[in-house]
């Protein structure tokens, strides 16, 4: 009997160390094959990354990317001028008519100044909150009758506009391959030539931000309009922003909208939205171009100007921050300042 139990003992004994060095041995073979799976990935990850980044330099310094991502990103896409996005918002049906009845082409005549002189002309919209609503329905019925629309995956209001301009590059960079990308409310009114005259002359630039560029203060009062509930980032009371383009309208260059578009997620909102796209561009190595000819007055400025032979680009009320009561008065601005429709068929850009 107590050979049998000094036996079994030693028997167990050797099992135990069996058990243990194979336990060992298991931890070791996954250690290694965990180590050499997680430097795969890790190096999969830093390809991607380094790709990632080539692709935004090329953008930003103007480079020319890789022949795959041209035939990947870019197979069949036609170069155009400019994408002029139009802000709109649900309660806006007769400013777009207006607008519509005015200075941007309609039906036949937008399609042919797209493919003849390369301008997109779309009016920009998101979603209500409630996806699917009435106002969305009404939405999709005046698209269906004029087909001038850019539908974006945005929750629309006032206090997203920052958000909405954000998403409204990127949709437009990734529809369309243009030379520049042009914001403009819906009660503003806008000479297409003169416009695509004006930015022309900037193609060559890689980076270009081109408006009327100004430096106003910084609100701090809640109870004023365009107060900024984080003004303390700009210094002391009194201090001003830095040097940005008015909302009314703006255009920044493709890789900017790229860069926009690449960087989206970590570009930070203010609650003004020219704000915020000129924050977005003030760390970067960006021509900044003020024109005045964006931000022309209504009559009698735009239309001293138009005799004079400056036509205007854009005109509006500025203590309106657009045309004030845009959706009668905009036919007076038309009538004085437009350009003439003849302008737009034989410009050549």
């Amino acid at each position: 009997m107590s050979w049998k139990r000094a036996g079994g003992g030693a028997d167990a004994g050797v099992a135990r160390r069996w058990v243990l060095l194979l336990c060992v041995g298991s931890f070791c073979l996954g250690l290694l094959f965990t180590g050499r799976t997680l430097d795969k990935t890790i190096a999969n990850l830093e390809t991607e990354l380094s790709a990632a980044r080539t692709l935004q330099e090329s953008f930003l310094n103007g480079s020319p990317v890789s022949e795959e991502y041209k035939s990947s990103e870019s197979s069949g896409r036609r170069k155009y001028l400019m994408v002029i996005g139009i802000n709109t918002a649900f309660s806006s049906r007769k400013r777009r008519d207006s607008i519509r009845n005015t200075w941007m082409p309609k039906g036949e005549k937008r399609r042919k100044v797209e493919e003849e002189k390369g301008i997109i002309i779309r009016f920009v919209i998101g979603h209500s909150a409630i996806s699917g609503g009435i106002v969305d329905r009404a939405i999709e019925a005046e698209d269906k009758k004029h087909g001038d629309f850019m539908r974006l995956d945005h929750v629309e209001g006032y206090l997203e506009l920052s958000g909405k301009t954000k998403t409204y590059f990127a949709t437009a960079v990734a529809l369309w391959d243009a030379n520049f990308y042009v914001k403009v409310d819906d009660d503003v009114h806008v000479n297409i030539a003169t416009l695509g005259n004006i930015l022309s002359k900037h193609i060559l630039k890689p980076r270009v931000y081109i408006g009327c560029m100004k430096s106003g203060p910084v609100l701090s009062d809640k109870d004023v309009r365009y107060y900024e509930p984080e003004h303390w980032k700009f210094g002391d009371a009194g201090n001003k922003y830095f040097r940005h383009a008015t909302g009314q309208l703006y255009a920044i260059s493709k890789d900017l909208a790229s860069y926009i578009s690449i960087n989206k997620h970590v570009l930070h909102k203010y609650i003004n939205e020219d704000v915020s796209l000129g924050a977005w561009l003030i760390g970067l190595d960006v021509e900044h171009i003020d024109d005045r000819r964006l931000c022309c007055g209504t009559p009698p400025d735009c239309e001293w100007k138009a005799q004079a032979g400056n036509t205007c680009a854009a005109s509006f009320d500025w203590k309106c921050s657009g045309i004030c009561n845009s959706v009668q008065n905009i036919w007076g601005v038309h009538n004085k300042c437009s350009e003439g429709e003849k302008a737009l068929l034989t410009a050549s850009f």
